[in-house]
């Protein structure tokens, strides 16, 4: 399948939430009231969009429909657009859905460097691997560093990957220093040449205290060596937590500074609606999405796109 079609697979169970039966809940000739709203308005919270992103579709539907006889078509046309200016944001972070990297920094010279982080069990390593061979197949040489260190199981998945793609990795022994990682992961991008650097970090809860040190310390750390690093820090955030999840992302993203969000585990979730959530209530940009487990299940994050396959029949 292509891309639309996988998106719209995955969200399936999604759409059905909002679109099971619409003429339960918008009949052509109805009027558009309160009730019919607030019926509306409980699917839309139920897919985890979210309260603020739901009040503000509802709004606008009560603005421009409210009263009057219902337009199915254009009930739905408001819906859908309404959405996609959420997604979307401010507009400057759309990209070239031709070319898979452009939501990525690149540095001027040298090794970029990405910072990637997640509480554990989201997927942060599989991403990551996905991440790597979608630069591979761009022709970009990679490096990893398994900063992961608090988990022997994480160092040793992402090393598997690594065999597997073909690429280095720099490693040390569970209970590592993580910051040591790092220095050593920027030195040998620097003497290899390679054009990413891709750095784990431990997927574990903290106190964001604990968490802003460690972190703070591998920045440190990679700049003495890169000192513009790291050009892009990555949030991946499990689509099927949905609401659970978006308390701790927030957490993480203040303390990496995060400049993008990785949605895993899309495929499947009736919890799709809160990459509307995510995007309005963390003010960042969704770069990529994870569409299944296997290593060229990610796609670049299209807010038409993913509209379209949510309410396509």
């Amino acid at each position: 399948m292509g891309i639309f079609d996988r998106l719209k697979a995955g969200l399936k169970k999604t759409r059905e939430i909002l679109r099971t039966d619409v003429r339960d809940i918008f009949k052509a000739g109805d009027i558009l009231d309160d009730d019919l709203l607030e019926n509306f308005e409980g699917r839309l919270i139920r897919t985890d969009m979210g309260v603020a992103a739901a009040d503000r579709v509802i709004s606008k539907l009560r603005e421009d429909h409210g009263g009057r006889t219902v337009d199915v078509d254009a009930v739905w046309a408001t819906v859908r657009q309404e959405l996609r200016d959420l997604l979307k944001g401010d507009g400057t972070t759309q990209w070239d859905l031709d070319q898979p990297l452009s939501p990525l920094a690149k540095a001027d010279e040298g090794p970029t460097v990405i910072l990637v982080a997640g509480v554990n069990g989201v997927g942060k390593t599989t991403s990551i691997a996905k991440i790597s061979n979608l630069l591979q197949k761009s022709g970009k040489s990679i490096l990893l560093a398994a900063g992961d260190t608090f988990r022997a199981a994480a160092v040793e998945q992402l090393t598997m990957w690594s065999e597997r793609l073909g690429c280095e990795i720099v490693r040390k022994e569970s209970g590592a220093d993580p910051a040591a990682v790092a220095y050593e992961g920027a030195a040998r991008a620097k003497e290899l040449g390679v054009d990413y650097l891709i750095v784990d970090t431990a997927g574990r809860l903290q106190t964001q205290k604990n968490l802003m040190d460690e972190l703070d310390k591998i920045r440190r750390v990679i700049q003495k060596v890169i000192p513009e690093a790291p050009h892009e820090s990555l949030l991946v955030i499990d689509a099927t937590t949905g609401q659970n999840g978006l308390s701790q992302a927030k957490s993480f993203s203040e303390a990496v500074e995060c400049t993008g969000l990785v949605l895993a585990k899309l495929d499947g979730t009736a919890r799709g609606g809160v990459t509307v959530a995510i995007r309005q209530e963390m003010g960042i940009p969704v770069k990529y999405i994870g569409l299944g487990e296997g290593v060229d299940d990610l796609a670049l994050f299209d807010p038409d796109g993913f509209v379209d396959a949510l309410f396509k029949a």
